[in-house]
């Protein structure tokens, strides 16, 4: 079973944005849309299905730093762990702010920020290709002597500490803020307005920010979102487009001026093709969030529909360990297909409604298939394609209702 810290706290993410949308009831403001959560929350469950490729890439290493080059014997003791938690949190600040600063590191991050709203599902939404460009920043720990198992217990500790400052629920917080993140913090670095672009990395300890020069208070009420918007619902494309967008800026651009592009800040071109672009002040007035308009009906079946899915992707996650690698690889299509196909029905897109057919269709058997050997029964079988044929027939009455309004 994955015993990682982050995939733990997986039902308590939930039930914190069920607490934060009731809050949100009562203070009588609303900063969720059913599309962009559920986008937000494609995108994290897109890095956990990668992450289970990814880490046999990245802790194998840090397994073979620590076994061969480790300068110290650090042992198991409370102060060593609260040492090694700042330790992370610190390589955590330049990882980050790196992310930011360059262009290459940037297309692994931005998916994080491409949510034009702020509350608890944003934290969830995290590149899948992130790990790819940041996982070095943490090797000195292993080379100081942090055995492996520590060190994933300490950063996913730091990681979940992140989640609570995603939201508008909370304001100042006095003299906390003064040493730790919180939300008005990390509303700063969401925010695409000039002043706040780049502005508090920190992960934990806001001290950082305030060492380093790269702090800043929150004043007027940010603009969330990136600066050229992502405008999708499709949480492969949100991974796809800024790869895309940055073998279209190096394309315009000569010799060793195409490393540049990659090695520089976002927005960096040569004196020759255009200079650097400076972000633009947001008008507040104009500024209109990407939508594609909304059904409720639809809207409905999706949501039930993704709390099959995330129950599904749950098990795959807690589960992994037990499957090959053939299984990994289908297990995540499956997952992947599932994501992709909700955020295509939210953008209208005609050939996704004959896609969420065949997927409900072969849903019964993907989860026979996978639970085979574990916790397979025949009446699971026919539990699951009792509802497949029930979910055909309400989703086909959602559409034709759908067709009948427009």
């Amino acid at each position: 079973m994955n015993l990682n810290p982050i995939i733990l706290s997986i039902p308590i993410y939930f039930i914190l944005i069920g607490f934060e949308l009731l809050v949100q009831h009562f203070q009588q403001e609303n900063h969720y849309r059913l599309n962009d959560a559920i986008t937000n929350i494609s995108c994290g469950i897109t890095d956990q299905v990668v992450h289970v490729f990814m880490k046999l890439f990245t802790i194998t290493i840090y397994q073979w730093v620590f076994q061969n080059f480790a300068i110290f014997s650090i042992p198991h003791h409370w102060l060593a762990y609260i040492l090694l938690f700042i330790a992370c949190d610190f390589c955590y600040y330049w990882a980050h702010r790196k992310s930011h600063e360059i262009n290459l590191f940037w297309i692994g991050h931005v998916v994080h920020h491409q949510s034009e709203e702020y509350n608890l599902s944003v934290a969830l939404r995290q590149g899948a290709l992130q790990v790819v460009f940041t996982f070095f920043f943490f090797l000195p720990l292993a080379f100081a002597g942090f055995d492996t198992v520590s060190f994933v217990l300490m950063n996913g500790l730091v990681t979940i500490y992140q989640f609570w400052i995603h939201t508008e629920s909370i304001g100042k917080m006095g003299w906390f803020e003064k040493i730790f993140n919180t939300p008005s913090h990390h509303r700063v670095h969401h925010g695409r307005d000039p002043k706040y672009i780049d502005k508090n990395h920190a992960g934990v300890f806001i001290i950082w920010d305030k060492m380093f020069g790269t702090f800043q208070e929150e004043e007027e009420h940010p603009t969330y979102g990136i600066t050229t918007p992502v405008n999708t619902w499709n949480p492969l494309k949100s991974h796809i487009s800024p790869i895309r967008n940055l073998f279209i800026s190096a394309s315009k651009v000569k010799g060793l001026d195409k490393l540049l592009v990659l090695l520089k800040p976002p927005g960096w071109m040569p004196e020759y093709a255009g200079g650097f672009q400076k972000p633009k002040p947001v008008d507040v007035k104009i500024f209109k969030k990407f939508d594609t308009g909304a059904n409720k009906n639809l809207g409905i079946y999706i949501l039930f529909q993704y709390v099959i899915l995330i129950a599904g992707t749950a098990m795959f996650l807690f589960l992994h360990e037990k499957f090959n690698l053939i299984l990994h690889f289908l297990g995540a299509i499956a997952i992947i297909h599932g994501i992709v196909n909700f955020g295509l029905l939210f953008e209208n897109k005609r050939w996704a409604f004959y896609s969420e057919i065949v997927r409900l269709l072969l849903l019964p058997f993907v989860i026979s298939f996978f639970t085979s050997g574990i916790l397979y029964s025949k009446e699971l079988f026919f539990m699951t394609g009792g509802v497949s044929l029930i979910s055909i027939g309400v989703f086909w009455a959602v559409l034709r209702k759908r067709a009948v309004q427009n």
